[in-house]
């Protein structure tokens, strides 16, 4: 007797910006306006992901034109002009600085007083310092220490580009139904601005990687790459913290020790050569991390620019810490008492965020390390865009303060309490997005990803995973995401797609 075939169910329908956002809906018009509702999808070589990345690279080469200026000239004669012309980059100076031009092996040569300052040895994590000694080895070392410089800046330019490149289709993959957030990132002009002042982006890209294995359910991988962030930038092993409570109440322990596992292998297998034999090298990205002073674009720096009695490094170091562990308190607490559990993107830039907001120095380019996080945490164009403006804000502020302040007499740029007030810009951009994200923990039925029927896309084995562990008050069936004037969709359960596989 014939049996019919079970009937297969159609694939989720990916969620279309255009939709959703009244930004990106506006803003789609340059492009010819919102997708229309006959729309042929899936049929051209022009998928999302291909267009997120040759976006994100065609925003990196306006940022390398921003540069233009300082490369044929700022970066090498005048105090200020780098400044007034905000090109500045780290990358150019320290290719004689650490000892490149000169064939020294990071970590294990130590660099003269003259050249370095008093540095001593590179005081970068051990993966950065690979990376910049590759582009060493690809830069000409024939020619004026200028046109060696150039040469320099240009090979980690390209090498960066790659790095863009990664870190635009990691994240436009990590959540499969929203591929278009990805433009988020690519799109983002403090990061086109940052993104050749120094290394980051290697961290970045690795961090956006790692995020990607786990949302694909891929623990040990998600380890090993995040213990390569690390290895390249501190910054990254902080997610660990989040993903541990988040297990915890899902119950997804053994998942969470594969992670632990992976990330302490493949950063001691970037280390542990260097520590032991060169250990004073190794040691100098930790030992300038401490004693380092209260720096820019911290409200450490403007507490201390504003009083008599500025705190010392000590001082400094000790209350980062600690509010540091108190915000990581509260964000636990935040994780167990929510109605529902949040989102690990949600969780991950909350942590980097506290980071950032706490620690006694904020660098331009340390907003790469917020963009993708931001991304993903909450894919809404007008919230990301306002706090991509106060970053631009600073951006120009932190420059036109150097300006100033290497100008002389002539007093260029932006004075000591303009500069503060960029600072504070920084400050509350950031708090706002953090605000709007912890809103949406509290109250999953404003949040973007869950509203379109997902649950935690980038949460991998988290994903549509019940509570093992939570507060009585909290454990309770989930609510409607979607407001009562639309179609209600549960969290975690996907919305059928039509049956010709259209846009409706």
């Amino acid at each position: 007797m014939y049996e019919p075939e079970p009937e297969r169910p159609f694939p989720p329908e990916p969620v279309r910006p255009t939709r959703e956002d009244e930004v990106a809906a506006a803003g789609s018009e340059l492009v010819g306006g919102p997708i229309g509702r006959y729309a042929l999808l899936g049929t051209s070589w022009w998928t999302p992901v291909r267009i997120v990345a040759l976006v994100a690279i065609g925003m990196f080469a306006l940022g390398l034109v921003q540069k233009v200026p300082c490369y044929h000239s700022a970066w090498f004669f005048g105090a200020s002009s780098q400044y007034t012309k905000a090109c500045y980059s780290d990358i150019p100076h320290l290719y004689q600085g650490r000892g490149f031009a000169d064939h020294l092996v990071p970590y294990f040569d130590r660099l003269p007083d003259d050249l370095s300052g008093g540095m001593g040895y590179l005081e970068y994590p051990v993966l950065t310092g690979v990376f910049m000694q590759v582009a060493s080895w690809l830069t000409p070392h024939s020619g004026g220490i200028q046109h060696q410089e150039q040469w320099y800046w240009f090979v980690n330019a390209a090498m960066l580009m790659v790095c863009t490149a990664v870190l635009a289709v990691c994240v436009a993959r990590t959540h499969r139904r929203r591929p278009w957030d990805g433009l988020l990132v690519a799109l983002a002009p403090a990061a086109a601005l940052t993104a050749t002042i120094n290394w980051d982006l290697l961290a970045v890209a690795l961090t956006a990687a790692a995020m990607l294995m786990w949302a694909r359910g891929r623990p040990a991988a998600f380890g090993v790459l995040l213990g390569l962030a690390t290895a390249a930038k501190l910054y990254p092993v902080l997610l660990l913290g989040p993903l541990l409570v988040l297990c915890w109440r899902a119950g997804r322990r053994r998942e969470f020790g594969k992670a632990v596992a992976g990330t302490a292998a493949a950063w001691l297998a970037v280390n542990l050569p260097v520590m032991l034999f060169a250990f004073p090298g190794w040691s100098k990205f930790y030992s300038f991390s401490h004693d380092r002073g209260v720096d820019f674009g911290s409200f450490w720096l403007i507490w201390s620019q504003n009083s008599d009695h500025p705190p010392s490094t000590d001082f400094v170091n000790t209350a980062a810490t600690v509010l540091m562990v108190l915000c990581s308190i509260g964000i636990a607490v935040l994780t167990f008492t929510a109605p529902r559990r949040p989102r690990f993107a949600q969780l991950a830039f909350l942590i980097v965020a506290v980071f950032v907001l706490t620690n006694k120095v904020y660098s331009p380019q340390y907003v790469l390390w917020l963009v993708p996080l931001a991304a993903l945490a909450r894919p809404k164009w007008r919230d990301f865009l306002i706090w991509q403006a106060c970053e631009v804000a600073y951006f120009l502020g932190i420059w036109m303060y150097l300006a100033y302040t290497t100008s002389g007499d002539a007093h260029k740029g932006l004075p000591t309490h303009g500069y503060q007030w960029a600072i504070a810009l920084h400050l509350l951009g950031t708090l706002y997005l953090c605000a709007v994200v912890v809103r949406d923990i509290l109250m999953p039925e404003r949040d973007v990803v869950r509203r379109s029927g997902d649950d935690d896309p980038s949460g991998g084995v988290l994903d549509g995973a019940e509570d093992v562990f939570a507060f009585a008050a909290v454990a309770r069936p989930p609510r409607h995401a979607a407001p009562h004037e639309a179609p209600q969709v549960e969290w975690g359960r996907q919305a059928p797609a039509s049956p010709q596989g259209r846009s409706l």
